[in-house]
């Protein structure tokens, strides 16, 4: 009796439902509260499965609620619903049981005005095309053949695998990716700070800045590619100093970004495709051209030959050119004698007549003035130079007298008290500098001490190594022939008979910095 009163498990008296009863249970609830309603909102996702049904989605700026309509109502829609498209649709608020979701039935769809998301997609084109963003002028030439590519993209989808499928088919490059939200809120500063990241690194420098860089996305949803409408990730694609290619959605899809960068390709692999030639073509088009100059070049040989053979038919032979020159030659050397004679006797008359004016009476009546004045110089020239001197003696007696040699002194010691006094101040500048350094010095050394693994291992790790090598595994460590542990206070080595030996720990000398060795330890071998 006390079995059919008692209640041994408490709520063992609450009824049980089944999923489906739950499932009719909300669809009657839903149904029956709301019945036939109109939605306004904007288009969103639009599918048209095969089967005929039509699937889309109707949103505002914080909620989206899907909507479906037979294939039955498809053909009776007035208009059919596109993406962006402000709508106003009529139907039935129904739920879906195999996904546990409620949806709207349409049966009806009235355009309302162009979409929110559009409207202001279409401002921010105009705004940034009166910039002169969009000008075809300002767009960079994409490289020939690029040594590095930066890629900026999310590294767990299927783009990154296309594009590097496609440049190692066509030509292998260096790639450098940049990881990325492709869509949703962080999609925005992520892809901006990416591109503004890879044009500040330092050209030739340990990371490479890359040559050429690709923005890609797969398809989507105009909600799904939003980040790439964004006015920051089209701002930073206009001012990238690298040459940029924007590969955002398929064919038919159109971003901000693609208006903006230098190249826009319909697909993630079509940018591939314009990033680096195919190199078997460029192999074999340098082959044909190499082929091409040798067969040029030996036809040019080939006729020139010709030319020359048919222009040396044309010469005269050697001895007919030098007939004429030489019977000149001939003509001249008679005519020489003659000439010579003729000469000499022109210049004898004409010596003659000129030397019929000169007597010795003439000459001596010009030189008696000329030595008059020379006695006459001669006699004033030792006055002069007496009077000069003296002249000049006075001057410098005068100046003598007024030169102090005690400020001269005076000069030269404040000179060397300067000298003194800056040499003190460049041994003390000296001094402080070395001091600086060695502090600097020890306190790198104690941080390189405490960044150490050494450090690691006083903190109660140790490093395993079997036949010489860092072991991190159980496998590895049971296939060692003998194994070494190190603690921080030295070394135990365990060998096949389980026989041990100990060695001390030596601490690493401080002023040294010692080069990594094959079996320093990484992070996973410590435990």
């Amino acid at each position: 009796m006390s079995d059919l009163i008692d209640d041994p498990t408490p709520g063992q008296n609450t009824p049980e439902f089944t999923v489906s009863e739950i499932s009719g249970a909300v669809k009657k609830t839903i149904e029956g509260a709301f019945g036939r309603v109109r939605v306004r909102g904007e288009v969103g996702r639009v599918m048209l499965a095969r089967s005929g049904h039509l699937y889309f989605d109707v949103k505002d700026d914080r909620s989206v609620i899907a909507a479906v309509s037979w294939k039955g109502q498809v053909s009776r829609l007035s208009i059919m619903p596109e993406e962006g498209m402000e709508v106003i649709v009529s139907g039935k608020i129904t739920t879906f049981g195999s996904q546990s979701k409620y949806q709207i039935n349409v049966d009806d769809v009235v355009v309302a005005g162009e979409g929110a998301l559009m409207a202001m997609l279409e401002k921010r084109k105009k705004q940034l095309a009166a910039e002169g963003l969009f000008a075809p002028e300002r767009k960079k030439k994409i490289p020939f053949l690029p040594e590095v590519i930066g890629v900026v993209t999310s590294p767990s989808g299927a783009v990154i695998r296309d594009i590097l499928h496609r440049l190692r088919d066509r030509f292998p490059r260096k790639v450098l990716i940049w990881p990325v939200a492709v869509q949703g809120d962080a999609c925005a500063p992520q892809v901006a700070a990416a591109i503004e990241g890879f044009n500040r690194l330092t050209p030739g420098g340990a990371l490479p800045r890359p040559d050429l860089l690709i923005v890609a996305r797969g398809g989507g949803s105009i909600e799904d590619l939003w980040g790439f409408n964004e006015e920051i990730v089209a701002r930073a694609a206009a001012a990238s100093d690298i040459p940029l290619v924007s590969a955002v959605g398929h064919e038919t899809d159109t971003t901000l970004i693609d208006f903006v960068s230098d190249l826009r390709a319909p697909t993630p692999t079509a940018a591939a495709e314009h990033a680096v030639p195919v190199r078997l073509e460029l192999m074999a088009w340098t082959e044909e051209q190499g082929t091409r100059l040798t067969r040029a070049l030996e036809q040019g040989v080939t006729q020139r030959t010709q030319r020359l053979r048919d222009l040396s038919r044309a010469l005269p032979r050697a001895d007919a050119l030098l007939d004429g020159p030489r019977q000149r030659l001939d003509t001249a050397s008679l005519k020489l004698p003659v000439a010579l004679t003729q000469m000499t006797q022109a210049r004898r008359v004409k010596l003659s007549e000129a030397s019929a004016g000169l007597r010795p009476r003439a000459l001596t009546a010009r030189l008696v003035p000329l030595r008059d004045r020379l006695t006459m110089a001669t006699a004033r020239l030792g006055p002069g130079l007496s009077r000069g001197t003296a002249d000049r003696r006075r001057e410098f007696d005068r100046l003598a007298a007024r030169l102090d040699t005690g400020r001269i002194t005076l000069a030269n010691q404040q000179r060397a008290q300067a000298l003194q006094d800056t040499a003190a101040r460049l041994d003390n500048a000296y001094l402080s500098a070395v001091s600086r350094q060695k502090d600097r010095l020890a306190a790198l050394e104690r941080m390189r001490q405490t960044l150490g693994y050494t450090e690691t291992l006083k903190r109660g790790y140790a490093v395993v190594r079997g036949d010489g090598d860092v072991v991190t595994t159980q496998e590895a460590a049971s296939k060692a022939a003998a194994l070494e542990i190190e603690f921080a206070d030295g070394r135990l080595t365990l060998d096949g008979s389980a026989s041990a030996s100990v060695t001390k720990a030596q601490t690493p000398k401080p002023a040294r910095k010692a080069k990594p060795k094959k079996d320093a330890p990484d992070q996973g071998s410590l435990f």
